[in-house]
């Protein structure tokens, strides 16, 4: 924001005037929440993020810090409510014919974006068809590629999606090219919100920074590496936030964000693993904490194309080599569990016959001599600037030098040059975590194995198999919910023995507030929360 000096009063007219404009662009800010609230605070909720988001223009949103905070600001047809169970959101209502292909969707009347365009079918039209053109550059193409002629517009060829069928203003109608049983959750992810074609034109690649949006609340500040300020959308269609904003904090340390939640400069701080003993044992904080199993994975992913990790019993080797529960046990306290595969234990389709490898190092040592190595190799871990991911990767640095695998270099990258990196493939191994965009077992297989997913598609391991491409689509084709489970779960016995990565863990998340925030929840799904439930009371 600019500052200005100069002298008000008449004898400067042009200073007046912008003293004046600034005047009134404030007092228009603050109307709608109160001089008193805004200017002290007391109805803005503060909340850590660990990084910025990579951008806010939900075609392009992939990681975890842009998906929460565009879930705050757009809306798609439909979304997840708490118990993820899908509901209305911009549709009313919807209908699916038997034979699975087509999905007529009816929006709700009198819905605004933001900036009072109203919300119409050919928006949806539009976001989509944006969604798709290569122009956009989307790496979530594959929400909305099962669409008729969806791959047309991805190829360049056409703007126009034959699937996609205005029926009235308010009425729209996709047609799918194969039955998809995941499609309706798919449309609740970031990818499948709904932008007004007039305010992207306008801001072209900058719209990111200049997001317009339907949801419960709006982009008023972004400072890069500092904060996101979003404030009430008084238009909004659904329940109102109880709240008058949300401050997003970009603290990248785990310790400074300790400091700001005890001297409470933050409302609420997902708890770092070597505090959680701490908070969980004081009486004090017990009644503000919340916890949950979370619907990720985490792993050490492993570049299938980059010798000698393109050989099956080399990636075999590295999940015995590493002692994933000791790791668990002492750097994370216990708070999670070890996983055999991607899926993880609360979604249907996870495989509870398949165990984890075990920490053995001479079946280690013998796999690598049967590959052509008995004396190792040496190769580099990428990972981003955390401390306690450092503390893991370190560990295994030196669990893997006892079978003379050398991890000569461990390579710490900021978030965005991270993910660039290991996108290109420039990584041999790298430390990751994959959160559910949906919860279905679906999404922790095509987008991370299926090899259309190379790079920043999510199968950044560049893992290519045939079988495992086949049964993914047979699955994402399969009505019947029984059959799909058994498709997922041989397909998670395969991935276990295929070891495109050394699976480590499900990690637990945990959550402390401080006393004066009411009805604040865990959502199991990131974007699935809209921020409107929770309440601020202080004295």
């Amino acid at each position: 924001m600019m500052n200005s000096r100069a002298k008000s009063g008449f004898r400067n007219p042009q200073a007046a005037i912008r003293n004046l404009t600034w005047c009134l662009l404030f007092f228009l800010l603050i109307l709608p929440f109160g001089c008193g609230q805004v200017l002290e605070g007391k109805d803005i909720l503060r909340v850590r993020l660990s990084t910025d988001p990579t951008t806010l223009d939900p075609a392009l949103a992939v990681d975890v810090a842009s998906g929460v905070v565009t879930a705050k600001i757009f809306n798609g047809l439909v979304r997840y409510n708490e118990l993820m169970e899908i509901v209305p959101d911009l549709a009313k209502e919807w209908q699916i014919s038997d034979d699975g292909l087509l999905y007529t969707f009816h929006l709700r009347e009198g819905i605004k974006f933001s900036n009072g365009q109203p919300v119409t079918a050919k928006d949806v039209k539009y976001s989509f068809a944006r969604l798709l053109d290569p122009k956009t550059r989307s790496p979530r193409t594959w929400v909305l590629d099962r669409i008729k002629g969806a791959k047309v517009v991805t190829e360049g060829r056409d703007f126009e999606v034959d699937g996609i069928t205005l029926i009235d203003t308010d009425t729209i109608r996709l047609e799918l090219s194969a039955p998809f049983a995941p499609f309706l959750g798919l449309l609740a992810m970031p990818a499948g919100y709904i932008v007004p074609k007039a305010a992207v034109e306008r801001w072209g690649e900058d719209f990111s920074t200049h997001v317009v949006g339907t949801g419960p609340f709006k982009l008023v500040e972004w400072r890069q590496g500092e904060r996101i300020l979003l404030l009430a959308n008084s238009d909004y269609f659904d329940t109102p936030p109880r709240i008058a904003g949300l401050e997003y904090k970009i603290i990248p340390e785990d310790l400074t964000a300790l400091a700001e939640f005890e001297t409470e400069r933050l409302d609420v701080l997902g708890l770092p693993t070597v505090e959680q003993e701490r908070f969980l044992q004081d009486p004090a904080w017990q009644p503000y904490i919340l916890h949950q199993v979370g619907l990720n994975v985490y792993y050490l992913g492993l570049n299938c194309q980059s010798p000698p990790l393109d050989r099956l019993k080399v990636r075999q080797a590295l999940n015995y080599a590493i002692n994933k529960e000791a790791i668990l046990r002492v750097i994370l306290k216990g708070k999670g569990a070890l996983s055999h595969g991607p899926v993880p234990p609360g979604l249907p389709g996870y495989n509870k016959k398949v165990e984890p490898y075990p920490y053995n190092l001479d079946r280690a040592r013998k796999l690598l001599a049967e590959a052509g190595l008995p004396e190792g190799f040496s190769m580099k871990i990428y990972q981003t600037s955390n401390k306690e991911v450092l503390n893991i990767t370190e560990v295994m640095q030196a669990q893997l030098k006892q079978v003379g695998i050398t991890a000569e270099k461990i390579v710490q990258l900021e978030w965005s040059a991270y993910k660039e990196a290991i996108t290109k493939g420039e990584a041999d191994a790298f430390y990751l975590a994959w959160i559910a965009d949906y919860p279905d077992a679906e999404n922790f297989l095509f987008p991370l194995f299926h090899s259309d997913n190379w790079g920043a598609g999510g199968n950044r391991a560049r893992y290519k198999n045939k079988a495992v491409d086949i049964l993914i689509e047979a699955a994402q084709q399969t009505t019947d919910p029984e059959q799909r489970l058994e498709i997922y779960e041989q397909l998670e016995a395969m991935l276990h023995t295929e070891a495109p990565w050394v699976f480590l863990w499900h990690k637990a998340e945990y959550v402390v507030h401080q006393p004066w925030v009411k009805d604040y929840k865990l959502s199991p799904i990131y974007n699935a929360d809209k921020g409107t439930e929770v309440r601020l009371i202080r004295e």
